[in-house]
């Protein structure tokens, strides 16, 4: 933030008692914080010396020469540093920003900081910081075909194209009826979502059991993290994990994560170890389960 205070700006009364500097509606604790620090932080008659001082200071001649990128905040009830100094502020300085938020204190570390960060992160980088509303607890699962290239080159394009058609038609079929919503497809690669890490888990192995009669055997990986919402598709370290699993599972095979092991306890799944693996871009050791029918 720029601050700037001008003779010909009125600054705040400075008062040597609870209350200094601060708007007269001020919270009451808020008085008493401010009090406490002023008066800890030097005597009366010093910070009325440095305040003078202040008050001689004209930057205004030279805020046109100013050429770095210029982000201006300020509050709009601000007792010390006025609003319509600070607009006129950004208004001297060459391709200048400026940004006000309600208040009437002093201090940016009010209950909307959050967005007061957010406006500085994106004048500095560009970007918005991912809104935490934006992440969602969700099961993942990861399907795709085993030896996909080997078969289909064994059975030509247009039987292949056969295959992945009845293929796609069995997934999604099993989507819905274990309530799972399809987010993203890359050939013969499915990602889906579940509230439920059973119910992803028992359509896993209901797939695997249909495509069967197509010739083919699939891979799934499933687990269960916060993943990051963007538009209709996923992401996030959750996601790269559930696909990571599905890496290491065998044709036909369907392996689930400890996380989702032991979410789903109780629910008649039956699970036997897959052992301890790394998973590549993951940190830590995981401990792997294959789900049976």
């Amino acid at each position: 933030m720029i601050a700037m205070i001008q003779d010909d700006w009125p600054t705040f009364e400075y008062i040597t008692g609870p209350g200094a500097g601060v708007g007269k509606d001020a919270d009451p604790a808020y008085i008493e914080s401010i009090s406490r620090y002023m008066r800890a932080a030097a005597s009366p008659s010093a910070v009325y010396a440095y305040e003078q001082m202040n008050g001689q200071i004209d930057t205004r001649p030279i805020l046109p020469s100013i050429q770095a990128p210029t982000l201006v905040l300020n509050r709009t009830g601000d007792p010390c540093a006025h609003v319509e100094a600070a607009r006129d502020m950004a208004s001297r300085i060459p391709g200048a920003k400026f940004k006000e938020y309600p208040g009437n204190s002093h201090s940016m570390m009010l209950d909307d900081m959050e967005t007061v960060l957010s406006d500085i992160q994106e004048f500095i980088t560009g970007e918005r910081p991912i809104d935490s509303s934006d992440r969602i607890l969700a099961t993942v699962l990861f399907l795709d075909i085993a030896s996909s290239t080997e078969r289909a080159a064994e059975l030509g394009d247009t039987p292949w194209r056969n295959v992945l058609n009845s293929y796609y038609a069995i997934v999604r079929k099993e989507l819905a009826r274990f309530r799972g919503k399809e987010t993203n497809t890359t050939g013969d690669g499915f990602l889906a979502t579940f509230d439920g890490p059973a119910r992803a888990v028992r359509c896993a192995l209901a797939i695997a059991v249909a495509v069967r009669q197509l010739g083919i055997e699939i891979r799934a990986g499933v687990h269960t993290g916060e993943c990051e919402l963007m538009g209709d598709n996923v992401g996030g370290i959750a996601v790269h994990t559930g696909a990571r699993i599905m890496g290491k599972a065998e044709p036909g095979g369907v392996l689930v994560s400890g996380t989702v092991k032991d979410l789903v306890s109780g629910s008649g799944i039956d699970f036997q170890e897959y052992g301890v693996h790394q998973l590549k871009g993951i940190s830590g050791e995981w401990k792997l389960f294959a789900a049976r029918p």
